[in-house]
């Protein structure tokens, strides 16, 4: 089944607007695939360390961690994390230095079958401007 999620830039050092993205994925994609589809939606280089974590906001304390580290990131798929507990969300944390988070929440929209001809994951839609991840050619 296809699943509507939305993405949203909370924070990073360079920072300068807000971006959101609505985003077609399979209920089966594991947290690595959805990585390189926020990444790709972006237009970041995959360059650095990076985790998803639920917790009630970006800053909590008490935060369960999907990282490479205990292999979740291949293990762990949208249906499996998918209803949140009450008050969690997802939460995904690139670049430890620059500290890009991005909030994923599953929207209401009904899931659907897969399009003939479609390739998902896809960037349903934009608003905002996307985040510069080195600004003035910095790398």
């Amino acid at each position: 089944m296809i699943w509507v999620l939305k993405v949203t830039l909370s924070s990073g050092a360079y920072a300068t607007g807000d971006w959101e993205g609505v985003m077609e994925m399979d209920a089966s994609t594991s947290l690595e695939e959805l990585h390189l589809a926020i990444q790709k939606a972006v237009n970041f280089d995959n360059d650095h360390m990076y985790e998803f974590f639920t917790a009630r906001t970006e800053r909590s304390r008490k935060q369960e961690i999907f990282d490479l580290e205990n292999a979740a990131m291949y293990e762990q798929t949208l249906a499996d994390l998918f209803p949140l507990p009450d008050k969690l969300n997802l939460y995904y944390w690139f670049d430890y230095g620059d500290d890009w988070i991005f909030k994923v929440a599953k929207t209401r929209q009904s899931p659907s079958e897969p399009v003939p001809g479609v390739t998902y994951p896809r960037l349903r839609q934009e608003t905002g401007a996307k985040p510069e991840q080195y600004p003035d050619g910095e790398e």
